[in-house]
């Protein structure tokens, strides 16, 4: 049976691990020819490590499947670009992007480093505009030379990000800059064949196995915590059946996937003319009254359900 993303050349960032080495596997299983990045490193962003990498390689190629490995930092903008090379080089062009590498460095605001946010900021978004900038010229360039371009762009952001938990506060800045890059690049990159979608996972993992709502026995039978869950939907997206798709965030845990709609314009006021400091008081509650609660972390706001 050919699978969904048969010969398509795939690069995964942070692929030795949890969600990411997930998406190596079912990428290779549907055909896919695998760049497994990862820089080896700590939840926390220290080390480095080319094993885990490799390991997924050899895993990959036992089951017949082709994969090399990359230790590219993907925050360094010249390495994401040697990332990027490297399997235009080795496999002959790229059609997927998965923007997954990550690290934690949790901290309530007042207790948080500059140190803490410059690290988290730098993995998760400059970590994914790099490999996404270097692939996007790669695809600009073959367009506009007249070859037909179906490539996907698939990135991590996070509930944290799109809905907000405290002590996240660099991790969930980066996440919400990924969900709102993904839109941007959706519509900049359209025009040349490229659909960018972001997916928000929840599974139990190195980052989030200290959680307090993680700490709980696996269920019996299927467990919606595991992080493989997750690679369907990322595969499904590269695949020839989402082409239609672009710009959007989904959320997924388990079995479950719902539509992450992102921000609206709620209740207006209009005066038509300034406003003066001391009126709003009258204007501001009622609009906030009228206006839909943010959304816990589950998405929904208070009182809602599925």
């Amino acid at each position: 049976m050919t699978g969904l993303v048969e010969d398509k050349v795939v690069v995964i960032t942070g692929a030795a691990r949890g969600i990411g080495r997930g998406h190596a596997l079912e990428f290779a299983r549907q055909g896919a020819k695998v760049v497994v990045n990862d820089l080896g490193a700590q939840v926390d962003g220290s080390g480095s490590s080319d094993g885990p990498a490799g390991e997924v390689v050899d895993q990959i190629r036992a089951a017949g499947g082709e994969a090399i490995a990359n230790g590219e930092d993907v925050a360094d903008f010249d390495g994401a670009g040697r990332l990027i090379g490297s399997a235009i080089d080795h496999f002959g062009g790229l059609d997927v992007l998965v923007n997954n590498a990550g690290i934690l460095r949790d901290r309530m605001i007042f207790n948080m480093s500059i140190e803490e946010w410059d690290a988290v900021i730098r993995v998760h978004l400059r970590g994914t505009f790099g490999p996404l900038r270097h692939a996007a010229a790669f695809w600009r360039e073959r367009s506009k030379a007249g070859n037909a371009v179906e490539a996907a762009v698939i990135n991590t952001t996070s509930s944290s990000g799109i809905y907000g938990n405290p002590g996240q506060a660099n991790y969930g800045a980066a996440k919400a800059g990924i969900a709102s890059l993904t839109v941007i690049a959706a519509r900049e990159l359209e025009r040349y064949g490229v659909t960018v979608n972001a997916v928000a996972p929840a599974a139990l993992t190195r980052m989030t196995e200290n959680l307090v709502r993680w700490q709980q026995e696996k269920p019996a039978g299927f467990d919606p915590t595991a992080s493989d869950n997750i690679a369907p939907l990322v595969v499904w997206l590269a695949s020839a059946q989402a082409r239609g798709i672009t710009g959007r965030v989904f959320n997924v845990r388990g079995g479950s996937i719902s539509i992450a709609e992102g921000w609206h314009a709620g209740p207006p006021v209009d005066k038509g003319a300034r406003w003066e400091p001391d009126e709003l008081g009258a204007v501001i509650p009622d609009l906030v009254a009228k206006a839909r609660a943010n959304a816990l972390m589950n998405g929904l706001a208070p009182g809602e359900e599925v």
